[in-house]
C-alpha cells in the first residue's frame, strides 16, 4: 500500500487509537497526518501517459533516464512513478519493499518445466492511463497456456480487487499447483496469501528486481497496451472496462500465439483440462471395477473444477 493510501486510512477521531499510534502502526510520520496532499497538477495526466508508454517500451529505465528522456524534473518523475506503482526492473538497493509484517515466499519456478495448464498461475498489476485519470489492472494468467483466467480494474492499489480476481479464477478453474507473483504488498498481504493457503496452493514470489521471473505476464501487458490501450485512448473507467474485456476475449479466443504453435491460449487451456477430466474419469472407472464396494460413493463424472470452462 502506498504512503498516500495509508495516510488516507488515518482516523483523526478514532475511539481507541491515537493519531500517533496509528502512524506508528502504518509506518508514517506524524507530521504527514496533518498535512493536506497537494492537488494534482494539470500536466500530470499527460506526463503519466508518456511515462507509461516509455516504461512499457523500456521497463529497465529508472527515474534518471525517464527524466532525461521526457525533459522534466526528476523529483516529478519519482513522484508520479510512486503514484503509478512502477519501478525500474533490475537489481536495486532495497528501494521497494513489501508492507511490514508481510511474509515473503521463495521463488519455486527456477529450472522447472511448466508444460500443462493449472500447473502454475501468475499475476501482476499494471497502470492503465485514461483521458480523465487512471486505473490499475490485475490479471491472473495460466503460465503454460498463457490464458487469462480473470482480471479486475480498480482506481486504488488496495488488495481487495486482487483478491476478487483470485477468487473468481479459483471458482471458475479450480486451484493450480503453484501461484507466482511479485513481492508487492497486495500479493504478500495475509488476506491474499490466505486465499491461496486455504485452497492448498503453493506460493511462489519473484526475487526483488528480477523481471524475468514473471516474464509472460509482462509480455501480456505489453501486448495489451500496444494493441489496445494506446490505440483507443479510453476516456473513463467504464470505457476502459468494456474495451479491455473485448481485448481479453480476443486474446484468449482468437489471437494466435506463436509459442503455442499458433493456437489460441484458451483452446490450449481447454484441450488440456478436457484431457485431464477424461483421464480422471477413466481412472475412477478402473478403480470402481477393481474395488466396487469401497468406491461406490465416487462420482461418475469430473468435478466442476475439473471440467473445461469458457471465460
Amino acid at each position: 500500500m502506498s504512503t498516500p493510501e495509508r495516510r488516507a486510512r488515518l482516523e483523526m477521531k478514532h475511539r481507541t487509537l491515537s493519531v500517533r499510534r496509528q502512524c506508528g502502526l502504518m509506518g508514517l510520520a506524524r507530521s504527514g497526518a496533518y498535512r493536506k496532499p497537494a492537488p494534482p497538477k494539470e500536466s500530470d495526466p499527460g506526463l503519466m501517459r508518456r511515462l507509461d508508454e516509455l516504461y512499457t517500451a523500456c521497463p529497465f529505465y529508472g527515474s534518471r533516464r525517464m527524466a532525461f528522456e521526457l525533459k522534466v524534473n526528476r523529483k516529478c518523475v519519482q513522484r508520479l512513478m510512486r503514484l503509478m506503482g512502477i519501478e525500474a526492473l533490475g537489481p536495486k538497493p532495497g528501494t521497494s519493499k513489501p508492507a511490514p509484517g508481510h511474509r515473503i515466499y521463495p521463488y519455486l519456478l527456477r529450472n522447472m518445466s511448466i508444460d500443462r495448464p493449472n500447473h502454475v498461475w501468475a499475476t501482476d498489476i499494471t497502470y492503465i492511463p485514461l483521458e480523465r485519470g487512471f486505473f490499475y489492472l490485475v490479471a491472473i494468467m495460466d503460465w503454460a497456456s498463457r490464458a487469462v483466467l480473470s482480471w479486475r480494474l480498480s482506481n486504488t492499489m488496495d488488495a481487495s480487487f486482487c483478491i476478487e480476481a483470485l477468487e473468481e479464477a479459483l471458482a471458475r478453474s479450480g486451484p493450480p499447483e503453484i501461484f507466482n507473483s511479485d513481492q508487492g504488498s497486495q500479493f504478500t498481504s495475509v488476506a491474499f496469501t490466505g486465499v491461496l493457503a486455504r485452497a492448498g496452493v503453493q506460493i511462489s514470489m519473484d526475487g526483488r528486481g528480477r523481471c524475468m521471473d514473471n516474464i509472460f505476464i509482462e509480455r501480456l501487458w505489453r501486448s495489451l497496451k500496444y494493441e489496445d490501450i494506446y490505440l483507443k485512448h479510453y476516456a473513463d473507467g467504464r470505457e476502459a472496462r468494456a474495451g479491455i474485456a473485448q481485448w481479453f476475449a480476443f486474446y484468449n479466443g482468437r489471437r494466435p500465439h506463436q509459442s503455442l504453435g499458433y493456437r489460441t491460449p484458451m483452446s490450449v487451456w481447454q484441450e488440456a483440462t478436457v484431457e485431464t477430466a477424461k483421464a480422471v474419469d477413466m481412472w475412477t472407472t478402473r478403480l470402481r471395477a477393481a474395488w466396487p464396494d469401497r468406491l461406490a460413493a465416487l462420482p461418475t463424472c469430473p468435478q466442476p473444477h475439473q471440467q473445461a470452462r469458457t471465460i
